[in-house]
């Protein structure tokens, strides 16, 4: 296995449709942007960034309701980011998935629970991540969470924090239909740590 790969295939065109604009095309208030991307540890802003300013009008907008989910939001990371990265997967968004297999190990998920989050919910059976993963499973699939996992999600969590769970997987659908169409490449660096992830898997 040189690469975790979904069912199917990453989905993304052969050739990207949107790159990031040079720095000196970019406007002097995206530099904003880079405290964003600094709060996410990160030296550069992320080339999604760079491409959704394309559209100013939509992409200020965008970035404070982002924000309000990651970093900002009330979950704690390291369940934010099974939720994020199961619901690339199932999107098979590769750039989603790097950028944030990047993010989550840096916030506490281990190598074995990224294997596990390709394998699904019942890899983690009998775990409260369990059901995090079968809510995106069952909102990617059918735009509906069944009652059994919104009872077990609900024994967990307080309705703000249910929200919040739904709004992050539907957010994270629309960012993965966008860099798909867009054919978005990983930056370099990014690339790099997700096959330092993969040769790890291997040994």
């Amino acid at each position: 296995m040189s690469e975790l790969i979904p069912p199917g295939g990453w989905r993304q065109p052969p050739q990207p449709r949107l790159q990031a604009p040079p720095p000196a095309e970019r406007g002097w208030l995206f530099r904003l942007a880079s405290h964003f991307s600094r709060r996410l540890g990160r030296a550069d802003v992320p080339d999604v960034i760079t491409v959704l300013h394309l559209n100013p009008r939509l992409f200020w907008a965008w970035l404070f309701f982002a924000s309000r989910l990651m970093p900002y939001g009330r979950l704690p990371a390291r369940e934010r980011e099974l939720v994020i990265l199961r619901t690339a997967w199932n999107c098979r968004s590769r750039y989603e998935w790097g950028q944030h297999v990047e993010i989550g190990l840096r916030s506490g998920v281990t190598d074995d629970e990224v294997l596990r989050i390709t394998q699904g919910p019942d890899a983690f059976a009998g775990r409260p991540e369990q059901w995090l993963l079968s809510a995106c499973d069952e909102i990617c699939a059918q735009q509906f969470i069944t009652d059994a996992t919104w009872q077990h999600l609900a024994s967990r969590y307080d309705r703000k924090r249910l929200i919040e769970i739904l709004m992050l997987v539907g957010h994270y659908i629309m960012i993965a239909a966008f860099l798909n169409s867009a054919g978005l490449l990983l930056e370099p660096p990014i690339e790099d740590k997700l096959q330092a992830l993969h040769a790890r898997i291997r040994a």
